[in-house]
């Protein structure tokens, strides 16, 4: 009788509805919470059911009379998964220990009524990992204020150098440009659990792999919705991307280049992140071909825009690219068929079979360890051998005169057209177009220096490097 009347009072406080409607609802209470806990402090539930938004002024609970804070949604009709945030992934609830704690998880036809205790928020209990820090000795922060002129931004920059780098001066490596640094490498500064990066490489290098080396871009915080996407979402931001990827191709790449040994061409070049870093490398990788071979897509934010599909109609294939997209069958309720129709689209617009790996796994959620536990496939599959299957990279180019003054003539083995780009020494692209083998490419009006010709014909790729007096 007693739960009765309180279910019945707490059904007015937070929606004025009688108590027999709560049939129809599910209502979390959370009846413990962390005594270091700021007062005042809004709570709010992150899931499934709103795209996991950790500050959805529709999902924050109220304050109880008794102390508890609760939310009520209607019933629902798939499983969710959540967890509860002060605002921001930063202040995420934790485990006992103040580490990361996997998704909560309700089943369809469970309890109306679910009581829920949070154990301790991350950014309050030492950030996960009781003040010690996980990063090796592979790992280091270049700095904490790399300027980024696109946004008139500072970030802080990661790096993680094979652990043959020193001793091997005359080798070069590729280079994966990851986001959310803050959750790859240190679970001293992840929000949910670190993918273990550094872990994972070093592994695969003492199982034979060549290496690479990685570099991570602090995510921006409150920026991240916006430089994450180049399209607005008129209830989430965005519009941003562009810059945001411009800041990796005009400026950081350039200076990554030219700081460390890396083969900085784009077969050696790759881009990845999840869920709306994973949204921005597939933006990234479409939009800048001449620049990135390879692509992690994992649990893309593709419910963010449709235009994340037209671009790759509008663009279509201009080179050879390696596509890995990675869902769970327990994302959000779209995730497999979104994915789904990027790989189809994809398919439909040039690229080949061999280029697009879709894996979905049926119990992959959308948290870090399962991106952590997909990391090392995934990366096998971007630089294994069998990438050389259609990444070729032929030197039969003829490129005349070299050096060159207003004009240029191309001439290879294949008697297709070519689409080709002329890039400066900052990697931007100054000149492109179509040439048929044996004609001229007009140089007019571009300045002395060195350029890089790229020329993509059928799966061949063609680069040679060209002086302009």
């Amino acid at each position: 009788m007693r739960k009765t009347a309180f279910l019945g009072a707490l059904a007015l406080l937070l929606g004025g509805m009688a108590p027999v409607q709560l049939q129809t609802q599910l209502t979390f209470i959370v009846n413990q919470v962390p005594a270091y806990t700021p007062a005042n402090a809004p709570i709010y539930l992150a899931g499934t059911i709103n795209n996991w938004n950790p500050a959805s002024s529709a999902h924050q609970l109220n304050r109880l009379p008794d102390s508890s804070w609760a939310i009520t949604l209607p019933t629902p009709t798939s499983n969710l998964q959540f967890k509860f945030t002060r605002g921001s992934w930063a202040s995420v609830e934790g485990n006992a220990t103040g580490g990361p704690r996997p998704n909560r998880s309700y089943a369809v036809g469970g309890p109306d009524t679910v009581y829920i205790s949070i154990l301790s928020w991350e950014d309050l209990h030492g950030g996960g990992g009781g003040g010690q820090s996980t990063a090796n000795a592979q790992v280091q922060v270049l700095t904490d204020s790399f300027f980024m002129p696109q946004l008139n931004r500072y970030r802080r920059i990661w790096a993680y150098l094979p652990p043959d780098y020193d001793s091997l001066t005359s080798k070069r490596y590729p280079v994966i440009y990851m986001h959310d640094a803050q959750n790859l490498f240190d679970n001293l500064t992840a929000f949910a659990g670190e993918w273990e990066v550094d872990e994972s490489m070093n592994a695969l290098f003492q199982q034979g792999d060549p290496g690479a080396i990685v570099i991570g871009i602090n995510n921006g915080g409150s920026q991240r919705i916006n430089e994450y996407s180049p399209w607005v979402n008129a209830q989430y931001g965005g519009g941003q991307g562009a810059d945001y990827v411009n800041f990796i191709v005009q400026t950081l790449k350039p200076y990554i280049d030219q700081r460390f040994r890396t083969d900085s061409t784009r077969l050696g070049t790759a881009i990845w992140g999840s869920s709306m870093g994973g949204l921005i490398s597939q933006y990234a990788a479409m939009q800048h071909q001449s620049v990135f071979s390879k692509v992690g897509v994992f649990s893309p934010s593709l419910w963010f825009s449709s235009a994340v599909y037209s671009q790759v109609s509008s663009i279509g294939k201009q080179f050879p690219m390696k596509f890995y997209i990675l869902a769970g069958a327990q994302e959000s309720a779209n995730m497999v068929n979104q994915v789904t129709q990027l790989k189809n689209d994809l398919l439909a617009n040039g690229f080949t079979a061999p280029e697009v790996e879709l894996v979905v796994k049926a119990d992959g959620q959308h948290s870090e360890w399962f991106w952590r536990r997909e990391f090392k496939p995934a990366y096998q599959w971007l630089f294994g051998s069998a990438s050389t299957t259609f990444e070729q990279s032929l030197a039969s180019i003829q490129v005349y005169p070299n050096p060159a003054t207003d004009r240029v003539y191309v001439a290879w083995g294949d008697e297709k057209a070519a689409f080709y780009q002329l890039l400066d020494v900052q990697g931007r692209i100054v000149l492109d177009g179509s040439v048929q083998a044996g004609d001229s490419i007009s140089l007019a009006g571009l300045s002395a220096g060195m350029y890089q010709l790229r020329l993509s014909s059928g799966s061949a790729l063609y680069h040679a490097k060209l002086l302009m007096r």
